[in-house]
Parts: structure tokens; C-alpha cells; sequence
């Protein structure tokens, strides 16, 4: 009995440990990207974009990269989720236990692992073969094929955890696949599907690999799909590489605002899929 306590003390310790030990990081990170990115955050980095000698210290802004990261994540998103829906909907609806299902899973599986820069290289390829210079559709196709995988089993999983019973009430009433899918399965799965999304989206936005080779870098505004888009984890990147500290401190002023944009998204998205988790059936 003595040995069967101590063994539960002891993996109790360890996931508090381990629990408190994540908590600590992200506060860690969090108080480091504010302490020294809030002093050097202004409206005029919000509102403008980069002037003469902004990368030297001199005055501009980021709203650029603010503005061509919620392109390029948006645009990644919604095309991604056009064929993320009908793919999970496939793989749980028409062949949940095939083995074409299971080879699906598998490729998902390591699109998943698959690092984003050879999303971006192989952007790049296409987009060299294809005569396409690097632009914010460029970016945008990078982005959704690198959130292809984890939107698909994020809804996948969700998909997956709603009641067998619905989907059999609904077929004893005649429904046929497809209505039961997009009328009962959907809408019972809304939360999980919302919580997917936002995996994918956090993901895009926060990528620099990806778009490095696709999407390019500009101080201006994209005004089509075909021309140059700036982003902020590239705005990251390119100013912690200058030798000024009043550039690297907006470096961290750039991540700072990437960083409220995730958790607004978060916050937003959280409310919403509590509303609908209340028209849930468990």
C-alpha cells in the first residue's frame, strides 16, 4: 500500500512539475516579448508603414507586415478550410475504417511533420514553373498546404467524438450521408471545428519559413494577390538581424503585436465555441 502511495505522490509530482514548468515558459516568453517590446510600441507603428531609414532607426511602422500576415494567414486559412471540411467529413462519414481512409491519415501524418520550409521550397519551385515571381498568393498556397494537415485532423478528431447515435437517428429518418454530414454532424462538431481553425490559423501566422521564398518582403501594401506581401514573423526576423537596438527593440514590439493578435483570436474564438457547445448534444 506504502509502494502505491509513493508511486502516485511521485507522478503527482511530476505532472505539477511538469504543468508548472509550461506555465513558467509561457510567462517567461510572454514577459520577455512585453518588457521589451512595449516601450518601443506607438500608433505610429501601427499605422505606418516602413519610411526612408526605418531599418537605421528612424521613423515608420509595421503596418506592412500586420497587414500582409492577416492576408496571408486569412486567405491560407480559408483555402485550407475549403478542402480540410470535406476531407474529415470524408475520411469519418463515407470511409471511416477503409484502408484508403487509413493511408489518408498517414499522409496527413507526415504533411504534418514536414517541415515549413520545404513547403516553402516547394512553393518556390511550383511558383518558378509556373512563371509566378513571389507574391501574397504565392504565400497563401505555402500557407494552406503547411495547414492542410492540421486543420484536417484537427476536425477529424472532432468529427469523430460526436454521438453515434445522432448520425443513426438522422439515417432512421431518412436523411441520406451528405445531409447528415452537413446538418447534424457539422453542427454538433461546431466547437471542435472553430478550435481546428484557430490550430491552423495560429499556425500560418506565426510561420516565416514558408513565406520567406513564396511570399517575399516589401515595405509596402500588397494591392493584388500577384504582388510582394510583408509579415510579421519576417519583420522579426529581419530587425533582430540589424545591428541597431532601436531597431531590435521593435523587433520585439512586431512580436508583441503578432502575439495579441493570436490571443484575441483565441479569446474570440473560445467565446464563440461556448456558445455553441451550449446546443451541443453529449
Amino acid at each position: 500500500m506504502n509502494r502505491r502511495k509513493a508511486e502516485e505522490a511521485l507522478f503527482k509530482t511530476l505532472m505539477v512539475g511538469a504543468t508548472m514548468f509550461v506555465l513558467g515558459s509561457l510567462v517567461l516568453i510572454l514577459g520577455t516579448v512585453i518588457w521589451r517590446g512595449l516601450p518601443a510600441l506607438n500608433l505610429a507603428m501601427l499605422t505606418q508603414t516602413p519610411k526612408g531609414g526605418y531599418y537605421l532607426g528612424k521613423e515608420g511602422g509595421i503596418l506592412n507586415a500586420i497587414v500582409g500576415s492577416l492576408y496571408l494567414a486569412g486567405g491560407a486559412t480559408g483555402l485550407a478550410l475549403a478542402m480540410s471540411l470535406p476531407i474529415a467529413l470524408y475520411l469519418q462519414i463515407y470511409a471511416a475504417r477503409s484502408r484508403a481512409a487509413e493511408l489518408a491519415r498517414l499522409a496527413l501524418d507526415v504533411l504534418w511533420g514536414v517541415p515549413s520550409i520545404v513547403y516553402g521550397a516547394f512553393g518556390f519551385i511550383i511558383m518558378l514553373w509556373l512563371g509566378i515571381r513571389a507574391s501574397l498568393m504565392g504565400g497563401i498556397i505555402a500557407l494552406a498546404l503547411l495547414e492542410l494537415p492540421i486543420m484536417t485532423r484537427g476536425m477529424e478528431e472532432a468529427i469523430a467524438m460526436v454521438p453515434f447515435a445522432l448520425k443513426e437517428a438522422s439515417y432512421a429518418l431518412g436523411a441520406t450521408r451528405l445531409e447528415t454530414a452537413l446538418k447534424v454532424v457539422v453542427r454538433q462538431a461546431m466547437p471542435g471545428l472553430l478550435t481546428a481553425v484557430l490550430l491552423a490559423f495560429g499556425r500560418g501566422i506565426g510561420d516565416a519559413a514558408s513565406v520567406l521564398f513564396t511570399a517575399g518582403y516589401t515595405d509596402r501594401l500588397p494591392d493584388s494577390l500577384f504582388s510582394p506581401a510583408a509579415s510579421l514573423p519576417l519583420a522579426v526576423f529581419f530587425q533582430l538581424g540589424t545591428p541597431f537596438p532601436a531597431v531590435q527593440e521593435r523587433a520585439y514590439a512586431a512580436a508583441l503585436v503578432l502575439t495579441v493578435i493570436v490571443l484575441a483570436l483565441s479569446l474570440i474564438s473560445r467565446r464563440l465555441a461556448g456558445r455553441l457547445t451550449e446546443h451541443v448534444i453529449r
